[in-house]
């Protein structure tokens, strides 16, 4: 009997690692271009083309091995109507927020080429190097890299990418504070990291492999000195649909109902 192909977790820092997201099941929907968690007002799940280049030439990503803009289906073939939605979606700043000037302060709400507070002082630079540049979702996933590290993980079973995680300070996520905001009995200080999507390819299910990296997670947000782990999901969303997973998931990896709300519950792990 042949053995197990290895199995690696991969943090999305640069733009080697954000080729190796995996499509999510449905395609109508891309993690690769998906705001919904960073932008409260205008974020979306959607496949957006526009979005999985930086404004350079194409040819360069094709050259560098990246993927095509639009993920085959079950069938092999790539969905015709994917570009008819992206061309009617009207263009948006990803980096927009509704928040008062104020957060402009907050490292994780703010466009990496946005200029210092201090114009006098240096700009501090990456702790782990990124370049500015790349996709517009990369460039979500690396605001505050320096702060507290990665956003998003891949895992690899050999080469091949069958499950993802984003996750990170519920200041990153506009979205997640403002469903937080709605139960004021939540605990609110230390403040908890949220895991807003957790997906496997729709091959690699039922092998546990969502719930290893959900562990792989939470243990580094452990380190990263969080005290708790919060999720929302959405009750009686299809499977495909959903980037937060069911409330009998997150309960098979140690987290408790903190609200049982009937559509968007509270799912919340304290962290050791």
């Amino acid at each position: 009997m042949p053995d197990a192909e290895p199995i690696s977790i991969v943090e999305v820092t640069d733009e080697a690692a954000f080729r190796l997201i995996p499509p999510c099941a449905d395609p109508g929907f891309d993690h690769r271009s998906c705001d919904y968690w960073e932008d409260a007002d205008r974020g979306s799940k959607a496949a957006r083309l526009a979005w999985l280049t930086d404004g350079r030439t194409t040819a360069a990503g094709a050259a560098a091995g990246a993927r095509p803009p639009v993920e085959a289906g079950a069938s092999g073939l790539a969905n015709p109507f994917l570009a008819e939605v992206v061309r009617r979606q009207p263009a948006a700043n990803p980096f927009a927020t509704s928040l008062p000037a104020a957060s402009a302060e907050n490292p994780f709400l703010m466009d990496d080429d946005a200029p210092a507070s201090n114009p006098f002082a240096p700009r501090r630079a990456n702790a782990r190097g990124a370049a500015d540049g790349g996709p517009p979702k990369l460039r979500l996933l690396r605001r505050g890299l320096a702060v507290v590290g990665s956003h998003a993980m891949v895992l690899l079973v050999g080469d091949a990418a069958a499950a993802y995680c984003q996750f990170g300070p519920l200041s990153a996520y506009p979205r997640a504070q403002r469903t937080r905001d709605l139960y004021p009995a939540l605990p609110d200080a230390p403040l908890p990291a949220v895991i807003t999507c957790i997906a496997t390819t729709a091959e690699a299910r039922h092998q546990g492999l969502a719930r290893r990296l959900v562990e792989t997670v939470c243990d580094d947000l452990a380190t990263r000195g969080f005290a708790a782990v919060e999720t929302y999901p959405e009750i009686d969303a299809r499977p495909d649909a959903t980037s937060a997973a069911t409330p009998a998931f997150w309960e098979s990896v140690g987290f408790y109902r903190a609200v049982a709300d009937a559509r968007f519950p509270v799912m919340r792990r304290e962290l050791a």
